[in-house]
């Protein structure tokens, strides 16, 4: 697939619109054929679903973006595309649009993420270039996710032999700044920096979990060098368990508490490693079988205490409607026989969409228009395994 430039634009405009992330995306796509209707459509649903005020980025918003973009050398790959790496691809939350500054001749490798502590300690930092350069010369990218310590020593140890580095932010807002001449040098080296959020967006806490399910997702296996319990590099392992990733931990001291996160990965039965041969054995077999689809798991709301980081994928961070913008309930009831009885029968708690139509009795195509409905409007929730849940009102 190769998209026009007008249906390059449109994408962006649908990726970037109110309550549209990866999973609604893909959704409206399926339902209305192409971004362009469903562009269209969106103000409709909404008001459907009960909201009477929803943003769509407009066309001179995208091209805005995508000037900025080009003048930084940033380009926009679409998913399904053969610039769009094949593992990211595999997983249920893949972005349906990255920018990628840099060689997109790397996305094509096999990769290993490399992740753990900031504040990471001598011997941390040690083995993490080891490893790095040992699997550089093995044939693997490594990626990581350009934060300090760890992350930082995994990028410089593979600028020759290749390296990705995924942001939080946009790509004109590098996050830490004191990384930019590192970024400047993967690009200048063959490497890639690659970002889902918007040109402009300065990273908050909630965007590296988000950034940190694509690390997971671009690679065949993560290893976790250094991580406290309270660490964001869990995330990471539990992203990759979920995608159906290999999870490899480095041991550390009981006295460190810098080990204890990844001490505790491996009594979970992450893989022990130490050496380059721990990470190439295992991942050897899966790159000849080519990468695996995520299991459908419902996505970690809770990683060993690292809750707070933790923010929706689906919901893009743009603000709700203003107060008394929202419909009532009875505003959904459109003349569609069902549609408030199917309401009725969501809750808080996760239901799979075959269970909605079975309980409902609705034909499948009017369950899954309503269920759109509610989602652009802001109120409901998408999960792994095809399965959904309403959101509390705000």
């Amino acid at each position: 697939m190769n998209l026009t430039d007008e249906q390059r634009l449109d994408w962006l405009r649908l990726i970037r619109s109110e309550n549209v992330g990866p999973r609604t995306f893909r959704a409206l796509v399926n339902q209305f054929g192409g971004a362009a209707a469903a562009l269209e459509a969106l103000p409709d649903l909404a008001r459907r679903g009960g909201r009477l005020l929803l943003k769509v980025t407009s066309r001179a918003e995208a091209e805005k973006e995508m000037a900025a973009a080009t003048r930084l050398g940033v380009r926009f790959v679409a998913m399904g595309e053969a610039e769009y790496p094949k593992t990211l691809q595999a997983i249920d939350t893949a972005p349906p649009l990255i920018a990628v500054r840099g060689s997109t001749d790397v996305l094509a490798r096999p990769s290993v993420g490399i992740v753990g502590s900031r504040n990471a300690s001598a011997s941390g930092l040690t083995f993490t270039e080891r490893l790095s350069r040992q699997l550089g010369e093995a044939g693997y990218v490594v990626i990581s996710g350009l934060a300090r310590g760890i992350d930082t020593r995994a990028h410089k140890a593979t600028l020759e032999s290749g390296t990705i580095a995924v942001l939080a932010g946009g790509h004109d807002k590098i996050y830490p700044s004191e990384n930019e001449p590192l970024l400047r040098a993967i690009v200048e080296q063959g490497g890639a920096i690659i970002s889902e959020m918007p040109m402009g967006w300065e990273p908050r806490g909630r965007d590296f979990p988000r950034r940190n399910r694509i690390v997971s997702g671009l690679s065949y296996g993560v290893v976790v060098v250094e991580a406290a319990r309270r660490s964001g590099s869990l995330i990471t392992a539990r992203f990759a368990l979920e995608q159906g990733r290999e999870v490899f931990a480095v041991p550390g001291s009981p006295l460190d508490p810098r080990a204890e996160g990844t001490n505790d990965l491996i009594r979970e039965g992450a893989t022990l490693c130490s050496s380059v041969e721990h990470v190439t054995s295992v991942l050897e077999p899966l790159i000849a079988s080519g990468p695996r689809l995520d299991t459908g798991a419902e996505e970690p709301r809770h990683v060993l205490g690292t809750e707070e980081l933790w923010d929706e994928l689906d919901l893009p961070d743009v603000p709700r409607a203003p107060t008394g913008s929202v419909l009532p309930s009875a505003g959904i009831d459109d003349g569609r026989d069902g549609a408030v009885d199917l309401i009725q029968l969501l809750g808080p708690s996760p239901i799979a969409v075959d269970d909605l139509v079975r309980q409902s009795g609705l034909p499948i195509r009017a369950v899954q228009m309503t269920l759109l409905e509610l989602e652009i409007a802001g109120r409901l929730e998408r999960h792994g395994g095809n399965a959904v849940s309403l959101l509390a009102s705000r």
